[in-house]
Formats: structure tokens, C-alpha cells, sequence
């Protein structure tokens, strides 16, 4: 689905579905160098089950045009840019690691607006390593290769995701160097560590927000551990945490517990 967003063309994935207003939305927030495709078996699950969903690939990465998110708060203004366009008055928004943080924005300035938020690998402050930061500029096929050591518990995935045989950590390396390649006018793997770094409002954001919560984290998460998102956890009413065995690609590591926990979410 392309949507046209303030002269900017934005893709989102519908799982299959095309969108109908008369059903409840989801909006699915991906993290840095990813794009739609991370979400790809909870979006297609969810859209066949009485939800339109729409797995976006942030403004000027993958398939998307515009300018590429600098900051959290210009990812929360986005989203909602995002929902003005397609008239919709509520949506449910889920985002994962730097997607967590803009949807936990989003919802503390549009609290009436999101019916349900689900933070999967977050934390607060999402502090990134001076060495990844530097090396996003100086080295960033290096830095890539460090996030994926840092990011996966396992080398493949359950079969209930990408199937027998996928490597996560080529894979995941696969997409991270594409859709650095898709932006060759700024860097976007540093923006977005900076974006992460930089963001300090997320305790005063959580207390904000008013709907339903879930935390899908990875017991095994290097870069956002669990620990980690307690800062949130302890300011959020109606949440729930989930721990699974998983590091930081929690939706291809865990793909039906991610899922089981963004079902049990909308079903609040």
C-alpha cells in the first residue's frame, strides 16, 4: 500500500489484506536499518484475523520516500502525520527497539488516539555504545556485523518463521546492508543510533500513556536487555511483560511468542 504523506510517497505492507476503514488498524513500527519485512509473520497473521495492519517502512528508507526520521519525536509526529492521512481517529501502534520509542511517543502525545501500544526490545534511555556510533560513520559493515553479534541468541529461526535452513544472522546482515544502501544521500544507520541515544522523554512519555500496554522483550537481548525496559515497565498502567527466549530480533527468534503477545494486546 502507498500512501501519500506532506509530498512523500510511504509504503506500508498490508499482509496480504487491502485496508478497510471499517476495521480496527495496526500500525507496526520498525527499528534502525530494518524496514516492513521484519514484521512479516505477526503482520500476516494479524491482518487475516480481523485487523488491517500496516507495517511501514519509515520515510526515507526501503520503499519509502521523504526524509529520513533524525529524532523520536519527529518518528511520533510522523506516525500520527500518518494516521491524519488516512483518516483514521485510533490505531493500535507496536514498534520494535528505535520503533518502540517513537510508538511510546506517539501514544503520550495522542493518548486518545492509540487504543493499544506494544513495545517489543525497548528500554529506556536506549543508550547506544560510543563504538557503534562511531563505527555507523566509519565503518558501518563492521558496525552492522556488531549489531547482529550483539542481536540474535540463536543462528535460525523456528520454522513458524522464515523456514528450515534461513541463517538469521546473514539474513538479517542481507537487510540491514540493503536498506542502508536505499538512502545514499544521508547515513541512516547513524541517525538512527543518534535518534535512540539522543531520546530523553521516556519516562514522562509512559506516564502519558493511556491505553493498554505490552512488553515483549528477549530474555537474551544484548542491546536492549530486559532490565532495561524497567524504567518504563514501572511507569506504565495496564501493562504486561513477556519474556521470551530470544535476543534482540525478537520477531524472528520468537515469531509465535511475539505474536501470542501482540494478539493477547488486542484482544484488550
Amino acid at each position: 500500500m502507498l500512501i501519500d504523506l506532506n509530498g512523500a510517497t510511504i509504503y506500508a505492507y498490508t499482509g496480504g489484506k487491502a485496508f478497510d476503514a471499517a476495521k480496527p488498524t495496526l500500525i507496526l513500527v520498525h527499528g534502525v536499518l530494518n524496514d516492513h519485512s521484519v514484521w512479516i509473520l505477526q503482520s500476516r497473521y494479524i491482518a487475516h484475523h480481523g485487523w488491517n495492519v500496516l507495517a511501514i517502512d519509515q520515510p526515507g528508507l526501503g520503499r519509502s520516500g521523504g526524509e529520513p526520521l533524525r529524532s523520536v519525536e519527529e518518528g511520533a509526529d510522523f506516525v500520527l502525520a500518518l494516521m491524519d492521512a488516512l483518516k483514521l481517529e485510533r490505531a493500535a501502534l507496536a514498534g520494535h527497539s528505535f520503533g518502540s520509542l517513537i510508538a511510546l511517543e506517539a501514544a503520550a502525545r495522542a493518548p486518545h488516539r492509540v487504543s493499544h501500544l506494544g513495545l517489543v526490545g525497548t528500554a529506556f534511555p536506549m543508550r547506544v555504545s560510543p563504538a557503534l556510533l562511531e563505527n555507523s560513520v566509519k565503518a558501518p559493515m563492521q558496525a552492522i556485523d556488531m549489531v547482529n553479534a550483539f542481536s540474535h541468541s540463536t543462528l535460525a529461526p523456528p520454522p513458524s518463521s522464515l523456514g528450515p535452513g534461513t541463517w538469521l544472522y546473514g539474513g538479517s546482515r542481507a537487510l540491514m546492508r540493503r536498506v542502508l544502501a536505499s538512502n545514499t544521500k544521508e547515513n541512516v544507520f547513524h541517525a538512527g543510533f543518534k535518534a535512540c541515544d539522543d531520546y530523553r522523554g521516556g519516562e514522562a512519555a509512559m506516564e502519558k500513556v493511556a491505553c493498554p500496554t505490552a512488553f515483549i522483550l528477549g530474555a537474551a537481548d544484548q542491546m536492549t536487555p530486559p532490565k532495561a525496559a524497567q524504567a518504563l515497565v514501572s511507569r506504565a498502567r495496564h501493562a504486561t511483560v513477556t519474556q521470551l527466549d530470544a535476543g534482540h530480533a525478537v520477531m524472528s527468534e520468537a515469531p509465535d511468542g511475539t505474536l501470542r503477545g501482540l494478539m493477547d494486546l488486542l484482544r484488550r
